[in-house]
């Protein structure tokens, strides 16, 4: 088997000599050694090198890509897909939730700096009258928007209104959603809105919610989510066309 040197798979590869002896120290990238000690790697360690940076574009850390080229190498197409799904819905979830974080961190800075503005120049040295390091200033007590179908504001076509009733999940999926749905928002205190219902429940339900809206979006497009974050609280909002109106009642009634 022919092999060749560090230096020449970093070019056949763009991934630096320093970044590949980082993989073999962590056990990703096994290195052979010549008599003299250097680093030796086979024809196999370019496709290696591409699955690794293929896991690491999904945000995978490198114990897990660790496990899954343990899967890898077993050759199994179909272990492959089974054992990296889970991973990418976790790290799915986990953007999701970073994503609500920021846009209420966002809307913090932006309270801060309209009340950082607002603040007369004085001359003496800061103290807590200034009140612009206060969480209450920071903290800010308008809801934070997370819309997961397009705003009226930003599209004049609502593609929920024109979309079939209709779900793509079969039986046994339609009945899995709902105890998922009926765990999540268990609880929840209900107030119709237009066209749908508002429900609110604790924050730290956020990014269950927002994977199942975007997952329920997928199968049955006629819904519309909009989630909103108030301080301790998750407002969602969902709607549904008319013809839909039944089935959203019936997936979000209390202690469906």
């Amino acid at each position: 088997m022919s092999t060749m040197r560090i230096s020449r798979l970093a070019e056949r590869s763009g991934v630096p000599a320093t970044t590949l002896r980082f993989y073999d120290d962590a056990g990703l990238l096994p290195a052979g050694r010549t008599a003299s000690g250097y680093r030796v790697y086979g024809e196999d360690a370019v496709e290696r090198l591409a699955f690794i940076g293929a896991a690491k574009h999904l945000g995978l850390p490198l114990d897990e890509i660790g496990e899954l080229l343990s899967v890898w190498e077993a050759g199994a197409c179909k272990d492959v897909k089974e054992d990296l799904r889970p991973r990418i819905a976790a790290r799915l979830t986990e953007a999701r939730l970073r994503l609500t974080e920021l846009a209420a961190l966002t809307t913090s800075l932006h309270q801060a700096l309209r009340h950082l503005d607002a603040l007369p120049d004085r001359t003496g040295r800061c103290d807590p009258e200034c009140g612009f390091l206060s969480p209450s200033a920071a903290a800010g007590s308008g809801p934070v928007d997370a819309e997961l179908s397009p705003s009226r504001r930003a599209t004049e076509a609502e593609p929920w209104r024109t979309a079939p009733v209709a779900c793509s999940l079969d039986g046994n999926g339609l009945e899995e959603r709902a105890a998922q749905w009926r765990e999540a928002v268990d609880g929840a205190a209900r107030s119709p809105i237009p066209e749908g219902l508002r429900l609110t429940l604790p924050v730290a339900r956020a990014a269950k919610v927002a994977e199942l809206a975007a997952a329920e979006q997928r199968c049955c497009p006629f819904f519309d989510f909009r989630l909103h974050l108030d301080g301790p609280h998750l407002h969602m909002e969902v709607r549904a066309p008319a013809d839909g109106a039944a089935l959203l009642a019936e997936l979000f009634a209390p202690g469906a």
